[in-house]
C-alpha cells in the first residue's frame, strides 16, 4: 500500500506483474482544471480561477485573431520553415553586430511572429522569411514519434505550442529584440513595442504560486506543468528582474511595469524554493516538472518519469547563485542542493558510444573518469532510474530501447558546472549567512 501511493503521487504505477527491471510505468501529467482547482484550500482558489479564466480568454482571442486573417478566401499560407529558433537570435554578438542589416532583418521576422498574447511558439527560424498573414504562428512542432497513448500528442493538432517558454522560446526573442533596439535607437519603437508586450506576456502567464507553464495560453497535460526543464521558469524571472532594473535596453520601461515585474521575480524565487523536493525532511534538488497545482514532481514526455532531474537542477543552483542579495533561505537551498549534488556524484563510469557503436550508448567501467550524474534519480531511492517512449521506468540503462538510449543524454558532468560555481559563491554567502545568523 505504501509503494502504490508513492507511485501515485509521482506520477507512475507499479506492477508487480511486470518484469524485474521495470520499475512501473509513467501517468500523464494532469491538466489545470476548475475541477482540480476545486480540491485547494477555498483561499487559493479565486486566484487560480482567474487564471485559468485569463487563459481560456486570451486562447479564444489568439485563434479569433487567426481565423479574422483567413476570411479573405484566399489560401492558408504553408507553415513556418521548422529550425533551431534560437540559434538563429543570438544573443552574444558585438554590440555592433545587432545594428547591422541581418539583425534587423532577423528582429523584423520576430515581431511578426509574436501572438496576439505576446509570446512566442518554438523552433521557428528567424532567419528567414517574416510571417504572412493567415500564416500559422507556429511550425509543426508536432512528436516525429505519434502516437494516441503518446504525453506529447496534442489535443489539437492546429494550435501546439502557441506561445511557449519551451526550447528558450519567448526569453530569446525579448532579449534580442532589446539588444537591436539599443543598438538601433532610431527605429526602437517597434522593438520597444513588442518588448513591452511580451513582459506582459510573462506576467499574464505567471501562476498565482510564482512559476511558470511551458505553454501559454494553457495547452493542457504536462504543458501546464511548473516547467524547469529549459530554464523556463528561471530565464523568465531573469528577464523580469532585469526590467524592474530599469537599465538599458530596458530603460524605456514604465515605471508600474517594472515594479510588475519586480514582484513576479520574487514570487518565481518563492516557487524555486517551495518545489525543491524534501525526502524524509531533508532538501534534495528538483524535478524537471513540478504539478502547479500540489508542486509535486510530475512526469513529462513519455520518457521523462516523475524524478530528480539534475540537468534542471544544476541550472536552478546557477541561478539562485547569481541573485545579487540573497535570502538565508535560498542560501540554504544552495547548500542542500550542492550537498545532495556530490554524494551522487558517479566516479570510475563512462558514459559513450551513439547510433553507430555496437550496442550503442552504454555506461562502462573506466578508471579516473568522472565525476557524471544519471539524468534523473528515484524519489523514492534516490538511485538512476531511465524512462522509454512505452512509459516503462527501468533501474539499468542497458535496458532502455535502442532509439531511447541513444537519442537521450542519461548520464553527463554537466551538473560540475553548479559545483564549481560554488566554490567561489560560498566563500562570500555562506561565512555572511552564518554570521547574520549567528553560527
Amino acid at each position: 500500500m505504501r509503494n502504490s501511493f508513492y507511485a501515485f503521487a509521482l506520477g507512475f504505477v507499479l506492477s508487480s506483474s511486470l518484469p524485474a527491471a521495470v520499475l512501473g510505468t509513467s501517468k500523464p501529467a494532469e491538466s489545470i482544471t476548475e475541477a482540480r482547482i476545486a480540491q485547494l484550500p477555498p483561499a487559493d482558489r479565486a486566484a487560480w480561477i482567474r487564471y485559468l479564466q485569463r487563459s481560456q480568454k486570451q486562447h479564444e482571442a489568439d485563434q479569433a485573431a487567426l481565423a479574422a486573417e483567413r476570411t479573405s478566401g484566399n489560401p492558408v499560407p504553408p507553415l513556418p520553415k521548422e529550425s533551431s529558433a534560437a540559434r538563429s537570435m543570438p544573443l552574444n554578438r558585438p554590440a555592433a553586430w545587432y545594428g547591422s542589416a541581418e539583425a534587423q532583418h532577423i528582429a523584423g521576422v520576430i515581431v511578426s511572429f509574436q501572438t496576439p498574447a505576446g509570446g512566442w511558439s518554438k523552433n521557428l527560424d528567424m532567419t528567414g522569411e517574416a510571417r504572412v498573414k493567415g500564416q500559422s504562428y507556429a511550425p509543426d512542432n508536432l512528436n516525429k514519434h505519434p502516437s494516441a497513448a503518446d504525453f506529447d500528442t496534442p489535443l489539437d493538432a492546429q494550435w501546439n505550442y502557441v506561445g511557449t517558454l519551451d526550447n528558450d522560446a519567448t526569453t530569446t526573442e525579448i532579449r534580442f529584440l532589446g539588444l537591436v533596439a539599443a543598438a538601433k535607437p532610431e527605429r526602437a519603437e517597434a522593438y520597444q513595442k513588442s518588448i513591452l508586450k511580451g513582459v506582459r506576456y510573462l506576467l499574464s502567464a505567471q501562476f498565482p504560486n510564482g512559476g511558470w507553464p511551458q505553454v501559454w495560453p494553457l495547452e493542457g497535460r504536462y504543458h501546464d506543468a511548473i516547467t524547469y526543464n529549459d530554464d523556463a521558469v528561471s530565464e523568465a524571472a531573469e528577464i523580469l528582474r532585469d526590467v524592474s532594473a530599469g537599465q538599458s535596453p530596458y530603460a524605456f520601461v514604465p515605471k508600474e511595469l517594472r515594479e510588475q515585474s519586480a514582484t513576479a521575480a520574487k514570487r518565481a524565487i518563492d516557487c524555486i524554493l517551495a518545489t525543491q523536493v524534501r525526502i524524509k525532511g531533508r532538501r534534495t534538488i528538483w524535478a524537471q516538472q513540478h504539478d502547479p497545482l500540489t508542486l509535486e514532481p510530475t512526469t513529462a514526455r513519455n520518457y521523462e518519469p516523475a524524478a530528480l532531474a539534475t540537468g534542471e537542477s544544476a541550472d536552478l543552483l546557477l541561478y539562485l547563485m547569481h541573485l545579487p542579495h540573497p535570502s538565508p533561505q535560498v542560501v540554504d537551498a544552495i547548500e542542500a542542493g550542492v550537498s545532495w549534488f556530490k554524494s551522487k556524484a558517479i566516479y570510475g563510469e563512462l558514459w559513450s558510444g551513439g547510433k553507430e557503436t555496437p550496442g550503442g550508448r552504454h555506461l562502462s567501467r573506466a578508471a579516473g573518469a568522472g565525476p557524471i550524474w544519471a539524468r534523473v534519480y528515484s524519489i523514492t531511492t534516490e538511485t538512476p532510474v531511465f524512462g522509454d517512449r512505452d512509459k516503462t521506468i527501468h533501474d539499468d540503462v542497458a535496458d532502455l530501447s535502442a532509439e531511447r538510449r541513444n537519442g537521450y543524454q542519461w548520464y553527463s558532468g554537466g551538473p560540475q558546472r553548479a559545483l564549481d560555481a560554488y566554490i567561489d559563491w560560498s566563500k562570500e554567502h555562506v561565512s555572511a549567512t552564518q554570521a547574520s545568523n549567528g553560527r
